[in-house]
């Protein structure tokens, strides 16, 4: 299988923001966000669909999400917290995670300028779980 775009990400072949890592997962800014802080949960095991992860490793990643939810609650004080699954854009297992403060259809519609690599540093820090 050749390696998807999150698994370059990983081996650090291309850049990221990065809000969190651990042995098995790794959470970054999405470049091109639904809102601002939208982060990707990623599995380092690079599989095509959520659903063929081990147990243990889903429930891993699914923790994370959490953590990382948590996380954009405390400092971006959303009025709610989404999570969308789609799985089309990229091939490898990975969880969106956004603050959202009005519903999905007009969170998801709204188009906002691509932030630069400085405000996407800017937000990873702040949103950086250590």
């Amino acid at each position: 299988m050749e390696d998807s775009i999150f698994t370059k990400i990983i081996k650090g072949e291309i850049p990221c923001h990065k809000v969190y890592e651990d042995d098995n997962t790794i959470a970054f800014l999405d470049i091109a966000p639904y809102t601002a802080g939208h982060t990707l949960v990623v599995s380092k095991l690079q599989v095509d669909h959520l659903w063929d992860l081990q147990p243990e490793l889903y429930a891993h990643l699914m923790n994370v999400v959490g953590r990382v939810a948590e996380r954009q609650r405390k400092i971006l004080k959303p009025i709610r917290v989404g999570m969308l699954l789609e799985g089309f854009a990229v091939p490898h297992a990975h969880v969106h995670v956004f603050p959202m403060n009005e519903g999905i259809e007009a969170t998801i519609a709204h188009i906002i300028p691509v932030p630069t690599t400085q405000e996407l540093a800017a937000m990873a820090k702040k949103l950086r779980i250590n």
